[in-house]
């Protein structure tokens, strides 16, 4: 397996939210519904550590921004931008 420190780090998904109560909570659907995807399939079984979500704000509707980041092998790195970007 390759080693942590050289994986290369990809934004593969964002997911926008309104002002909601409980956004973490809220959000668990549609992660689940992008990991049925091809592509979140994909970034769920190559991402090396496991890929993780960061939640943002957005100044523009007040609400949140969840990006999804996965770690990859550059030779990985190349195959998603190409495939999936």
């Amino acid at each position: 397996m390759k080693d942590e420190k050289d994986a290369v780090e990809i934004l593969v998904h964002k997911i926008s939210m309104g002002d909601v109560e409980d956004p973490d909570i809220m959000v668990a659907q549609p992660i689940y519904e992008w990991q049925q995807t091809d592509a979140g399939k994909w970034v769920m079984e190559k991402s090396n550590p496991t890929a993780k979500w960061v939640r943002g704000n957005n100044p523009y509707t007040y609400g949140h921004e969840y990006k999804i980041y996965g770690y990859f092998t550059p030779e990985e790195a190349c195959f998603w931008r190409l495939k999936f970007e």
